[in-house]
């Protein structure tokens, strides 16, 4: 891979680079939970976006998207947001900037095998894998946890989408042969083993993404502080959604419309069912597991309602096999991908019952992907 990407640097740029890698995601569990100091349950992928980059002496980012097949110039004194994939490279540059560090320009080449559009996290890793690099060549320190918080706010106030920190966060921290499990409070986190040997984790992209995704995204985030600034009125300790209870939820029930008492409950309920998780894959009780991954699903369908058809119809058929531990949809919903936990050796068979039924019902084959827990941002 790296041949690869040295060799379209050179028909590019007249410098050689170098080269910086992180990795997309896959969250196993803890859906919407993250922008509300929650707990989340992710894995890095072994999928990454890959940052060719040398360094410049002015202001000037050439910037290649060999997925997009584009090149951009911007010139960092003058940038701002363009509704543009180059967002997510330029947002983070003006974020290293606004928190104090000098960087130059640089010549960029970006490869990707993350999944595009299918809640893989490929914002997160082209976010992570250029701020690692940017920081690298101009000889920065780094900090991993400054490293998630300038790309979050890259996201957050460049690009525009009002994210938590999991993707960033995973995107850096992950481990080979483990799924993360992250406070997304204190941003304390534990590596939690995942054994290849006993269960599978397979992903079932649905090949849609319905348009109102990130519209509703951001919507969804007001209701539940909706719900927190009622709550907080009787019980004083309620600064997010990580300190409600469903008693106290229940107490304010007349207080509030039945939409924000399903959100709440939807991310309350959600953090306990992430939290049993982790204890459930400590001691390999993939039954258990698979239980609460359902249970997951049918919440963000009917309280958080962010699923659709082919997400749904995906999860049945999925549950339908009796090798299928559990399935929901993960990511931000209306549309994207599946996470499937399935036993051990499952995987053709798998594959080729999803891919054969989704089709006869919506006509569309989807992709499905295996992954391995992997590691995070690194220089290759």
């Amino acid at each position: 891979m790296k041949e690869k990407i040295l060799s379209e640097f050179a028909k590019l740029y007249s410098h050689q680079p170098r080269v910086f890698k992180a990795p997309g995601r896959v969250n196993l569990i803890g859906e919407h939970t993250d922008y509300n100091e929650g707990f989340v349950f992710p894995m890095a992928i072994d999928r990454f976006t890959y940052v060719a980059i040398s360094k410049r002496d002015d202001r000037i980012f050439n910037i290649c998207s060999d997925s997009y097949k584009e090149n951009v110039t911007i010139n960092l004194d003058t940038a701002k947001p363009m509704k543009h994939w180059s967002d997510y490279v330029v947002g983070v540059a003006l974020t290293i900037l606004d928190m104090g560090f000098q960087i130059n320009g640089a010549d960029i080449f970006i490869y990707s095998d993350v999944p595009l559009g299918a809640g893989l996290s490929s914002s997160a890793a082209i976010e992570v894998s250029t701020a690692y690099a940017l920081m690298t060549v101009n000889g920065l320190e780094i900090d991993t946890l400054n490293l998630a918080k300038i790309c979050q706010k890259a996201e957050n106030n460049f690009v525009g989408m009002k994210c938590g920190i999991m993707d960033q966060f995973v995107s850096i921290h992950g481990k080979e042969n483990c799924a993360l499990f992250l406070d997304c409070r204190s941003l304390n986190y534990e590596l939690v083993p995942l054994d290849s040997t006993k269960a599978d984790i397979i992903v079932c992209n649905t090949m849609v993404k319905h348009e109102l995704g990130s519209t509703e995204y951001n919507k969804r985030r007001k209701e539940c502080e909706l719900g927190v600034k009622v709550m907080k009125e009787k019980f004083s300790e309620v600064n997010s959604l990580r300190d409600a209870n469903m008693r106290y939820l229940n107490s304010v029930k007349n207080s509030i419309d039945d939409v924000i008492y399903k959100r709440c409950k939807h991310v309350i309920t959600e953090n306990e069912r992430t939290m049993l998780s982790v204890s459930a894959l400590k001691n390999n009780d993939y039954k258990l597991f698979g239980d609460l991954l359902k249970g997951s699903h049918y919440s963000l369908r009917d309280d958080y309602e962010v699923s659709c058809s082919e997400l749904d119809e995906m999860v049945r058929i999925a549950e339908s096999m009796d090798f299928v531990y559990g399935s929901r949809l993960t990511g931000g919903g209306f549309g994207g991908c599946t996470v499937n936990l399935i036993q051990h050796g499952k995987q053709d068979e798998f594959s080729e019952i999803i891919k054969r039924e989704y089709h006869d019902l919506m006509g569309i084959y989807p992709d499905v992907y295996y992954f391995k827990p992997s590691d995070g941002v690194c220089e290759i």
